[in-house]
């Protein structure tokens, strides 16, 4: 009984000392990166402004700390999500003596701890081309008596992409809350197998393929041709985004996007592995997902090999460098992780996120923290060189916020429940929303307005151009002026794909 004592009070002290500690050790590293970014942004600040922040430090001294660097390369677009996106540097984490000021205990929090949602999902059971399954949860809220959505709405999707484990985390329930205050229509894509989408095929989707993903959204195309789609990805799951915007190219059907924790190097993160206790939850966690379908699995791999994994490396090559869950036009022979060196470079050949990186057609904003515990470290995992690079990728890097965290201090994370009040309860209005979730739709909101008075702008200009006189004015009277880029028809014929008589939707 004594040393159940002392234990606990030796686990108390380690919780209440360490993230300060913590915060102490690497307060000045972390000062020292941003101040880092500062100056190597500095030729770029008279194109696109300040791109740090500034915050009073926590000792009332006026010490200045830099806890947000927005990192991008100079653009019109730039310039004005940091004149009209404010909440970019009014980020507050929590500081000092507290539990939400460590990485580790704020990310299992947001990972693990039960969240009592006021939204409840209408599942639809989408059929893909190869009979496989993938479900999308749509969000509605609790008090709404109609539980089906019109075709003819105008209203915004939010495409969310869970991670990779498919863990429905509180970031996810959070997030759905807060975009239906915000008139978005949340869409949470399940992959196969994950969150009680049955397994109707012998084949699990690898790490970074977006078939299925491809076909979910060309579904709410379908089911909500008047409305524009964002998408939202959720920390490994931001592979599978990566993935489908590089590989989709222009004909994404995406406005907008958004990596809320991402993980970029995804190889390197599987070899490296992570601390032994997370990386022991999520092999657990995984191989209780995968037990249900222990005997099916067992006639194309060897499931003695698969659930007696101890990493996550070896479960991955376990479920996808074996001949039976892999394509067949990509499959390697049976046993080649075993009897190929090469196998595993292989598999991530063809699903590294940023194979395609530079065919991406769309904003992106990557949301992470220096004190990410599942990540790693910021300079060897954060590609920085594509942010300063590609006009297409911009980074919110905040000192603080672990993995899907961001924590801030209790007087930052009051709701604010202007104009939502119509759509939400009191209730659910005092909940708060997190910092992360409003970056993200204030991003969405300003690409929005940018590229509306982009193109109105482009539209004046031809009417000008038209209205002249001349050839210009003749083949303006006789032809209608679209500064809209086309389009590329999608490979895929929706209505091959979706027997509406036969569907699993319910």
């Amino acid at each position: 009984m004594l040393g159940w004592l002392v234990a606990l009070c030796i686990t108390i002290l380690v919780v209440l000392i360490w993230p300060g500690s913590k915060y102490f050790a690497n307060k000045s590293k972390t000062d020292t990166l941003l101040q880092g970014f500062e100056i190597s942004q500095q030729a770029a600040k008279e194109n696109t402004g300040r791109c740090d922040s500034d915050r009073k430090g926590s000792d009332g001294t006026g010490e200045k700390s830099r806890t947000v660097a927005f990192i991008c390369k100079p653009s019109a677009l730039a310039n004005y999500l940091l004149k009209n996106c404010r909440t970019f540097s009014n980020f507050t984490p929590c500081f000092g003596w507290t539990w939400k000021a460590s990485a580790l205990l704020q990310s299992v929090y947001e990972a693990c701890w039960p969240y009592d949602s006021p939204v409840q999902f209408v599942r639809d059971n989408l059929q893909l081309s190869d009979e496989g399954l993938v479900a999308l949860d749509w969000a509605v809220p609790s008090y709404q008596k109609r539980r089906r959505t019109s075709s003819h709405s105008t209203s915004p999707v939010l495409l969310i992409i869970p991670n990779s484990f498919g863990k429905i985390t509180r970031n996810v329930l959070k997030l759905c809350e807060t975009a239906l205050s915000h008139g978005y229509l949340p869409a949470v894509f399940n992959r196969r197998s994950h969150n009680g989408t049955p397994l109707t095929t012998l084949k699990l989707q690898q790490f970074g393929d977006p078939a299925d993903l491809r076909e979910a959204v060309r579904y709410i195309r379908h089911r909500q041709p008047a409305g524009r789609l964002y998408a939202v990805s959720e920390s490994t799951g931001s592979g599978l985004l990566l993935s489908y915007l590089g590989e989709c190219g222009s004909s994404s059907y995406v406005t907008a996007a958004v990596c809320l924790s991402p993980v970029f190097r995804c190889q390197s993160w599987f070899e490296s592995g992570l601390c032994w206790p997370l990386q022991w939850a999520l092999v657990l966690y995984q191989k209780i997902c995968l037990s249900r379908y222990k005997t099916v699995l067992h006639e194309t791999i060897q499931t003695d090999t698969l659930f007696s994994s101890c990493s996550l490396r070896s479960l991955e090559e376990s479920l996808f460098c074996q001949s039976g869950l892999m394509s067949s036009a990509s499959a390697a022979p049976s046993g080649s992780c075993n009897n190929t060196a090469g196998a595993w470079d292989t598999y991530w050949e063809r699903n590294e996120p940023l194979r395609d990186v530079d065919e991406v057609a769309i904003p992106v904003l990557s949301v992470c923290a220096q004190d990410d515990p599942v990540r790693g470290d910021t300079q060897s995992t954060i590609p920085l060189e594509l942010f300063e690079t590609n006009p297409h990728f911009f980074l919110l890097l905040t000192e603080r916020g672990g993995h899907c965290g961001f924590s801030t201090q209790p007087e930052e994370s009051a709701f604010s429940a202007a104009g939502s009040a119509a759509v939400q309860n009191s209730a659910t209005a005092n909940r708060g929303t997190m910092w992360c979730h409003k970056a993200l739709l204030e991003f969405f909101r300003a690409t929005t307005d940018f590229f509306a008075a982009e193109e109105r702008a482009k539209q004046l200009a031809a009417r000008r151009r038209g209205l002249g006189g001349g050839a210009g004015g003749r083949v303006f009277r006789h032809r209608s002026v679209s500064t809209c880029k086309r389009v590329p028809a999608c490979s895929h014929n929706i209505h091959a794909i979706y027997n509406w008589q036969r569907s699993y939707t319910r």
